[in-house]
């Protein structure tokens, strides 16, 4: 199985590609534009391995992308690159526009070109997997979860950026037939974390002994979803999911944003003892704007039909990745010094920016 994976520098791209060629033994050509996010130090496990090659190059260049298709024939595509921090797509929403809305558009029409000259069986085997977020379906009540047929919502540019790429993979499926399998997952989190994201930056900054800046009064609630077994998971949509389905991955593990980092502050008393409890490190600042309320995955389809389920729980997960932070200052602390943790996406600059 050769297998092109794009964004797998990325947080969960790497976990894909590491899974890939060490559990799966699959050929993989990761292709990233390495922007901030991306760090090939996520890659070091299997950067030396035969079977792992990387191509360093933006999705929205068509000429790279047709090229690596020729060279590189895949057998599926599985297609993560994406500008994702919801923060930084509310003072900069060029780039997700970009990389989202017309790097996808660049990618389904250089798979399409390359499948429709595929033959026979190589034809009948290929896939294109375009894997996106359960942001698109926009903020639930207190009730409720995101099944594959909720209406979609988007409230944030990124989401919105999302939405608009999910769109456009399921209308190339219809119109023009083409192979195409969509996957909508919860939040993630585990280790290789780029440190702008909530645990991440919670954990770092506890280590630290700077303030944990929670939005709001902390209560909206994000199910949370182990990156280990997200990768798990597209593997199994990419080989076995129906053709033209869409298929939501969850951890069925909601949690309000102040428990988590009230858990993350307990492990650091556990873990990394002293000066002081962490938890007087929380702080309540200024909430985001259009912070959605809540967001829970119906994960039933792919559990009942595709087999596959979570192997990790809440508790088991962030404990993990606490430890992995804690051991693994070599991999986060050279990210510090393009982000220090300052607070992203307050509407501080001009709208023509």
């Amino acid at each position: 199985m050769r297998v092109l994976v794009t964004g797998g520098a990325g947080f969960i791209g790497s976990a894909v590609v590491r899974h890939l060629v060490q559990d799966k033994s699959y050929d993989v050509l990761n292709v990233d534009k390495l922007t901030y996010a991306g760090t090939l130090t996520s890659l070091e496990a299997v950067k030396a391995n035969p079977l792992y090659r990387f191509l360093r190059s933006d999705i929205c260049d068509g000429k790279v992308m047709s090229d690596a298709f020729a060279s590189f024939r895949p057998d599926r595509v599985m297609h993560l690159a994406a500008e994702s921090h919801v923060d930084r797509s509310i003072t900069g929403a060029k780039d997700f526009i970009e990389t989202n809305v017309l790097g996808t558009f660049t990618m389904l029409e250089c798979a399409r070109t390359y499948w429709q000259q595929l033959e026979g069986e190589a034809k009948e085997r290929f896939r294109f997997l375009h894997v996106s977020t359960d942001e698109v379906y926009g903020s639930l009540g207190d009730q409720g979860l995101f099944t594959e047929t909720t209406s979609y919502d988007p409230s944030s540019p990124y989401s919105a950026s999302k939405a608009a790429s999910d769109h456009l993979a399921k209308a190339w499926f219809r119109t023009y037939g083409m192979p195409i399998v969509v996957s909508n997952c919860s939040n993630n989190y585990g280790p290789f974390h780029f440190p702008e994201k909530l645990i991440p930056l919670m954990i770092i900054s506890a280590l630290e002994g700077k303030p944990l800046p929670v939005y709001g009064e902390g209560t909206n609630i994000r199910d949370w979803l182990y990156v280990e077994d997200h990768a798990r998971a597209l593997d199994t949509i990419a080989e076995h999911g129906r053709v033209g389905e869409t298929y939501n991955v969850g951890g069925r593990n909601e949690r309000r944003n102040i428990d988590v980092v009230s858990r993350i502050c307990a492990l650091m008393d556990d873990l990394h003892p002293g000066g002081g409890r962490h938890a007087d490190l929380i702080t309540y600042v200024q909430d985001r704007p259009g912070h959605d309320a809540r967001y829970a995955i119906d994960a039933s389809k792919l559990e009942t039909e595709l087999g596959w389920k979570a192997r990790e729980n809440f508790d088991t997960g962030i404990e993990k990745t606490v430890r992995w932070y804690l051991e693994n200052e070599w991999w986060w602390s050279p990210l510090r010094s393009g982000y220090d943790g300052s607070r992203l996406g307050l509407m501080n600059v001009s709208a023509s920016q």
